[in-house]
């Protein structure tokens, strides 16, 4: 008999045949729903395949395997448990931001297939986080202790001078849920947002972030750890700098990379011109190159989740032996889907042995 798993390896393509003849915003949303239905019926097993358990201890957390799914794909933590049933060790929700806003007009997602590329300029839309707290709320997988992510960010129309506020106001609401939180400071899609990664503006939000997190910990009787998502167009001195600050500030986690403005690997084709953030195939050098230079500079001080790029098994071992010891993905699950996770959880697994 055909094992539950192997269906979907098979089908899969079809499936992404299909969705891909949809506009990308509206296949996104389809396909989150129908996630949902087989979670529902009980039949998640048709997307989800076999997943080795792989424990790793990172941040004091225990995560069951070492592959997580990116922020981005459930902005308002409305799929967790469909999404945990795949058998990702970890689920990120968000980017999230004090009050809902809609995002950057549409259209605002665009792929590249014939490079398994995904631009987006989406614009951190969701529904605010008093309904991303209220999505939470219903989830079993948060309840009963799954790793939690939530991905918090600024208003688009909060001055950049203020953008600490944003941030502060999320790591309040959601400390209580969220086993930790990521502070996304490098989408290019936010304007200004990256200017926080400077210097003196990243050294004043990293000094209030703990501040926050060293109050709320009395408060809450509990620690939830804090990881910065960065992006990946940094020169070796902005990395040096980051890296820096990381230690000073004592983070917990450093989330490389976010999506890139270059448009290396994609030139040429259809929708390479569109302005936003690239993801997929031809950001994993750049990521790795970025995860080598933490890993380089940090010496271990600070835990690397390596994102970016993850296509296949092998591209997640690649992330590890750059110096990731967590990884994430996105747009390898859209273009690759479920299979991805357990594929990257024994890549991983087994360039750990050797």
């Amino acid at each position: 008999m055909l094992r539950c798993g192997r269906i979907v390896t098979m089908l899969y393509p079809l499936l992404r045949n299909f969705f891909f003849a949809l506009d990308p915003e509206t296949a996104h949303g389809l396909g989150l729903s129908g996630v949902d239905l087989l979670k529902t019926v009980g039949a998640s097993c048709l997307l989800s395949g076999e997943v080795p358990t792989d424990p790793v201890e990172v941040m004091g957390l225990t995560f069951p395997n070492p592959v997580g799914l990116a922020a981005g794909l459930d902005k308002n933590g409305e799929h967790i448990d469909a999404l945990a049933a795949l058998g990702f060790g970890s689920i990120e929700i968000g980017t999230v931001t004090p009050r809902a806003q809609p995002g950057n007009p549409k259209p605002r997602l665009f792929r590249v297939p014939e490079r398994q590329a995904i631009i987006n300029r989406m614009g951190f839309n969701n529904d605010g986080v008093d309904r991303l707290l209220a999505n939470v709320s219903t989830s079993r997988f948060a309840r009963s202790g799954g790793i939690l992510g939530i991905n918090i960010g600024k208003n688009f129309d909060t001055p950049i001078d203020r953008a600490a506020d944003d941030y502060l106001i999320c790591l309040d609401r959601v400390y209580q849920v969220a086993s930790y939180v990521t502070v996304n400071i490098s989408s290019p899609n936010t304007r200004n947002l990256r200017e926080l990664q400077q210097d003196a503006a990243l050294a004043a939000l990293l000094g209030s972030l703990k501040t926050t997190q060293a109050r709320l910990t009395d408060r809450h009787g509990r620690y939830v750890p804090l990881a910065l998502k960065i992006a990946p167009d940094l020169d070796e001195l902005q990395i040096q700098a980051i890296a820096d600050l990381l230690r000073r500030h004592h983070m917990d986690a450093v989330i490389a990379t976010n999506t890139t403005l270059s448009r290396t690997g994609v030139e040429g084709r259809a929708n390479s011109e569109e302005a936003g953030g690239l993801s997929g195939a031809p950001l994993l050098a750049m990521s790795n190159a970025v995860v080598r230079q933490l890993a380089a500079r940090l010496a271990g001080e600070v835990p690397i989740i390596g994102v970016g790029g993850i296509m296949s098994g092998a591209d997640a071992a690649a992330k590890v032996a750059a110096g990731a010891c967590l990884v994430q993905f996105y747009t390898g699950f859209i273009y690759r889907g479920p299979a991805l996770v357990g594929e990257a959880v024994a890549a991983i697994a087994r360039q750990r042995r050797d």
